[in-house]
């Protein structure tokens, strides 16, 4: 067995999408469907959290930030877990679309984390009298967003594309030990953000009034990350596809 075919088969039956060809097709088919079912569940989940869901007990009207708050910190780190996926995808496997996918998502990685920075800290001034505070959680997400910023920046600094990537995906993959440190700072540190009330062992702490409109704004960053992903993969592949016609004419003068 060659090495090119070990490698596929390493790689499972998901190498049939990587012909850009073949992934142009299917993005184009899924991405409008995507992007309307990401409209409608933002638009439901945002009337669910703003116009239905009640004001709490303690926190007031203030509880409605949480409606962008959660999903956006949620996303930022599925995207980072992601583009970590990607980026031992194309180490390991050599998977033609991996570093497409990886570079494509770090962007949008990127505003989901600043979004979960920006919303937080509006929703931290009233709740803890203060903008900003230097704990575990707070400190953690602030450099999951450097490390995005880090990513892009070296796929800019770096001219050859292979050299860049496979330094992006080490980058990528050492930055994951971040995630779970995220996911666990306020179980291993005492900090002021409160611990998890949905994904715990005992199921959800908070009422099914506020739950399914925070599932249901979940649901719709998440439509809108599979939108916009395949939207900027097929922008990158094309932009390759360009180079390439570039160079060609070029070394034919």
């Amino acid at each position: 067995m060659t090495q090119a075919a070990a490698q596929r088969r390493g790689g499972g039956g998901w190498h049939r999408f990587a012909n850009p060809a073949r992934f142009r097709r299917i993005a184009g088919a899924v991405a409008p469907w995507a992007s309307g079912l990401a409209v409608a569940l933002l638009l439901l989940g945002l009337a669910l959290g703003f116009f239905v869901a009640p004001a709490d007990y303690q926190q007031g009207e203030t509880v409605r930030i949480m409606f962008v708050h959660v999903p956006s910190a949620w996303m930022a780190l599925f995207c980072y877990t992601a583009l970590a996926a990607a980026s031992a995808a194309s180490l390991i496997w050599k998977h033609p679309l991996a570093d497409v996918a990886a570079r494509a998502m770090a962007p949008i990685g990127a505003v989901f984390t600043a979004q979960a920075l920006i919303t937080g800290a509006l929703w931290g001034q009233p709740m803890w009298g203060t903008w900003w505070v230097w704990d575990a959680r707070l400190t953690s997400v602030l450099v999951l967003l450097f490390l995005y910023l880090g990513y892009m920046a070296l796929w800019q600094a770096i001219e050859d594309p292979a050299k860049a990537a496979k330094a992006c995906a080490i980058l990528a993959i050492v930055g994951f030990v971040n995630v779970p440190i995220i996911k666990f700072s306020v179980d291993w540190w005492n900090t002021l953000h409160q611990p998890a009330s949905v994904l715990t062992t005992e199921g959800p702490k908070i009422h099914a009034s506020m739950l399914w409109p925070l599932l249901v704004m979940a649901a719709g960053f998440k439509a809108y990350f599979v939108a916009v992903l395949l939207l900027r993969m097929r922008t990158e592949l094309d932009g390759a596809r360009l180079r390439a016609l570039e160079s060609r004419l070029a070394a034919a003068e």
